[in-house]
């Protein structure tokens, strides 16, 4: 098999390996492996190829990370996402606040519960607003 063709097999290997792990950085390795056989097709030799497809490869992947589509970005807001973390939104019931610190059993389990911005500390329910670990940071309901 010529050096082109199996340059563009491997990047349509990884195309598909995308479409069922829904990775966009699997697609930038996948062009870059393409432009590899681009240039196998120009007649460069092997080594040539392999530094094109990696470096077209390594700034595809940089340019898709600091993109709007790179949902992995450690910005905070994933603590706060009701997209992300579907507690956000449900409710609690505190039955009593230690200096604005509780413990609640909430989905079988045992978490802390601390106070979030502008909440009243009252025996009662309510609303999760974040989740920090194990913490669980509410609001009034």
């Amino acid at each position: 098999m010529a050096d082109w063709m199996g340059w563009l097999v491997t990047a349509g290997v990884l195309v598909i390996l995308e479409l069922f792990t829904g990775t966009f950085y699997l697609l930038m390795i996948a062009i870059g492996l393409a432009v590899g056989g681009l240039v196998a097709l120009t007649g460069a030799g092997l080594p040539l190829q392999a530094i094109v497809a990696g470096a077209v490869g390594v700034i595809a992947t940089g340019v898709l990370h600091r993109s709007r589509f790179d949902r992995g970005r450690a910005d905070g807001q994933a603590t706060r996402d009701r997209n992300i973390n579907l507690d956000i939104g449900e409710h609690v019931t505190v039955p009593a606040w230690d200096n604005g610190r509780a413990r609640v059993m909430y989905r079988g389990a045992l978490w802390d519960v601390e106070l979030g911005h502008g909440a009243t500390p009252h025996a009662g329910e309510f609303r999760i607003v974040e989740v920090l670990g194990s913490r669980l940071v509410v609001a009034d309901a």
